[in-house]
């Protein structure tokens, strides 16, 4: 079963997994995850969150994959093991550089694009594309979130999926206190087996609705004290539901679902998630011709070739 649950762990984490495909704030003397991708690999390579949701996706996709800030392949190589084709795209050529390291050792070689979400620009056409991890609300601008959507649109096949998730901005999350570093995970070094902690320090303009995370990777000695730390700061931008529906809408999207979970529940509750799916159509395969929304038969079975619950999936109406 397809896991669903979402905590503020799972936020914090989302906030500084991916290297931003977009913008990151940091100091010049401040060594980042995103420059280190081995160091990245300690801290988040065996996190599972959403991984069954997308390799489910990927298996049932029948046609390529794209991986949209594949980073160092957390959820590509899964599918890559399963038999699937997926292709990447990162911002980061230091990820992509350990990502074909990985990938080579398993014997795969899989096209790598290093490029921004909101603008990249390929010739092959995907059958699923797919953003993991909280990854797209490192878009900071109406601008990015459209341009992102609309180039993923694009990219898709006829009757392609869309699928991403990111946060639902409840009181919990966006009343958070601020300026408190809160040590978000402890794991164990691969190599060493010496503890490896993951403190944050956040902070919100809830205006703009932005999350500001300054990042800190301790290391740990076999004396228990603190060898080395790594810092960074992060940017992230949080979305409401009926907001998202606006940015499908914009980014020419003919049929959407906005979800609470990855087992695709109703988005009812402030401490759910966002899990959102969308279709893309052209002439004759959904609509009938621009401006012309799907039939309500050809709109239930879109929903039911990817079994989503229909009482949350929009059809855009302009």
């Amino acid at each position: 079963m397809i896991g669903s649950s979402f905590s503020l762990l799972h936020l914090a984490l989302s906030a500084i997994i991916l290297p931003l495909m977009l913008s990151v704030t940091e100091t010049e003397t401040e060594t980042t995850p995103y420059d280190d991708a081995e160091l990245y690999d300690v801290v988040f390579e065996q996190l599972d969150y959403g991984l069954d949701y997308y390799l489910q996706l990927a298996r049932a996709a029948g046609g390529p994959i794209l991986d949209l800030a594949c980073g160092t392949g957390r959820v590509m190589l899964p599918c890559l093991s399963a038999g699937l084709e997926v292709d990447g795209v990162d911002l980061s050529a230091s990820m992509l550089a350990r990502l074909r390291e990985k990938a080579s050792a398993k014997g795969f070689q899989p096209r790598l694009w290093q490029a921004s979400m909101a603008s990249f620009a390929l010739e092959r056409r995907y059958a699923l594309i797919m953003i993991p991890f909280n990854a797209f609300v490192h878009n900071l601008t109406v601008d990015d979130q459209i341009g992102t959507l609309s180039r993923c649109r694009e990219h898709l096949q006829p009757g392609g999926l869309l699928a991403f998730d990111a946060f639902f901005p409840g009181t919990g999350i966006i009343t958070a206190p601020e300026n408190t570093r809160v040590l978000e995970t402890e794991v164990l070094h691969p190599k060493t087996g010496l503890p490896v902690r993951l403190f944050d320090t956040r902070s919100f303009d809830r205006v703009e609705q932005r999350q500001f995370s300054k990042v800190e990777i301790e290391m740990i000695d076999s004396h228990g004290r603190v060898a080395s730390t790594h810092t960074s700061h992060t940017v992230v931008r949080w979305i409401y539901k009926t907001e998202m529906e606006l940015l499908m809408r914009a980014s020419g999207f003919a049929q959407w679902g906005i979800f609470g979970g990855f087992d695709r529940r109703a988005l009812r509750l402030e401490t759910d998630g966002m899990v959102v799916e969308a279709w893309n159509s052209n002439p004759g395969h959904v609509r009938g011709h621009q401006g012309d929304t799907a039939s309500g038969q050809e709109h239930r079975a879109i929903a039911e070739k990817h079994d989503v619950d229909k009482r949350d999936v929009g059809r855009n109406n302009k």
